[in-house]
């Protein structure tokens, strides 16, 4: 296939023409398909619903004799704790299991160090003037949005195929006592699907810090979510702290937003016994406890991490197809043509694209006037600034294959035709 941008006039023309009225008729079926953010789909929400009924639904007591129905059990119920220490990969006096939304423990700690500090007798972020965190990008805009929230100023750095580009990480961590920390997706990331490898783990752990209040956020968001064949290894970010001298230097996420329910799982706080402590000193003056029924049923229904990892088997048998379908459309309608490079991920939620530079805006609105919708053009960089204006993030999870087939196929379309206006001049 011949790379556009070397094809003379006269086929350029040609293509163009061809392209145009592919774009039309599609314009002409006023489709409205959604591939904006990675929603798992009704059939995967179909997998827990054993969760809601049976004996799992009328169990209210814990291992213990606790009464899941009353107040109490700030950091979690033991047999939950047990399960979802594995789950996260840390002992569980390491984990405090909280409400439904790991973002909603990200902001909460993010807010904490802004209000009283990383730790006991340390300077509250918000009283050290110009606070500054490291954003690997493209990276996740929720977790964007929370620095943007709170008034924290984010400098990108660069993703590579094994994680953020350290060289810059270190430098700019060793050499301003004003970065207070890092945002990270270390498996399956969001949105290219890298996996971190065991050397940026073991950097992010020993590098040296100007500031001695800094935080890794570790947002280990997709740990169980492969898309078949063996899963991605990922070194353990808490292990190699402690190794380093440097125990409470991370701070881990995590949830079952896309293994159960989206809006009714359990999200987890990780870390060193002393980072729990400060959160749990914090935590009991905003709740009283979290939803110990939920983490109950959770238990019951998984069992043990086997059961979780079954479980994932099936999401896997869902998403699959899908993101193929994805690849299997790009390939077919760009393979070839030198106007986008694509992530083949093995896990996650998500595939990037990037565009030729200056392109990514105009396929967006191209695909959005055709019908489909993606995520904004900018979204997965700080302050949603796209500094070349070409990556795009597509979410394959939520519509079924064929319409999956049918917005790939317009996403082609639109960035070879995005492509020929920016050669043209347009």
């Amino acid at each position: 296939m011949p790379k556009i941008d070397s094809m003379p006039s006269t086929e350029r023309n040609t293509a163009q023409n061809e392209l145009g009225q592919r774009y039309r008729e599609y314009q002409s079926r006023n489709i409205s398909l959604d591939m904006t953010r990675g929603k798992p789909c009704p059939a995967q929400l179909d997998l827990s619903l054993g969760m809601l009924d049976g004996a799992c639904s009328r169990l209210y007591r814990a291992q213990d004799g606790t009464d899941c129905r009353n107040y109490g059990g700030l950091d979690g119920i033991p047999e939950a704790k047990a399960l979802f220490a594995d789950y996260m990969e840390v002992a569980p006096e390491e984990l405090i299991i909280g409400g439904n939304s790991s973002l909603t423990l990200m902001h909460d700690a993010m807010a904490w160090a802004v209000l009283f500090g990383v730790a006991a007798g340390s300077s509250p972020w918000g009283r050290q003037g110009h606070v500054k965190f490291l954003c690997p990008s493209p990276g996740y805009d929720r977790h964007f949005a929370i620095c943007e929230h709170l008034g924290i100023e984010m400098i990108p750095v660069a993703m590579k195929a094994d994680g953020p580009d350290m060289q810059v990480v270190e430098q700019l961590a060793a050499g301003d006592a004003a970065v207070k920390g890092i945002w990270c997706v270390p498996k399956y990331s969001n949105p290219t699907g890298a996996v971190y490898s065991d050397d940026v783990v073991e950097r992010l752990a020993a590098m040296p810090v100007k500031a001695p209040d800094f935080r890794i956020f570790w947002d280990n968001a997709y740990t169980v979510h492969h898309l078949g064949g063996a899963p991605a290894r990922l070194a353990s970010i808490l292990t190699a702290c402690r190794k380093s001298g440097h125990p409470d230097r991370v701070l881990l996420f995590g949830s079952t937003s896309k293994v159960s329910f989206s809006g009714s799982g359990l999200a987890f706080m990780a870390g060193s016994p002393a980072n729990m402590a400060w959160a749990k000193n914090h935590l009991g003056f905003q709740t009283i406890g979290p939803d110990k029924l939920s983490q109950l049923r959770h238990v019951a229904f998984f069992k043990d991490m086997a059961g979780v990892l079954q479980h994932m088997q099936k999401h896997a048998a869902i998403l699959k197809p899908k993101f193929d379908a994805v690849l299997e459309v790009l390939e077919r309608e760009l393979g070839g043509k030198g106007v986008a490079e694509w992530t083949r991920p093995t896990g996650g939620y998500f595939i990037s694209i990037d565009t030729p530079p200056g392109c990514a805006r105009r396929v967006v609105q191209m695909a959005t006037e055709a019908g489909v919708r993606l995520t904004p053009a900018g979204a997965p960089y700080p302050y949603q600034k796209d500094p070349l204006d070409r990556n795009i993030r597509i979410a394959p999870s939520f519509p079924s294959v064929a319409d999956i087939r049918m917005a790939t196929e317009v996403l082609g379309i639109c960035i070879q035709l995005a492509r020929l206006e920016k050669l043209e001049g347009k």
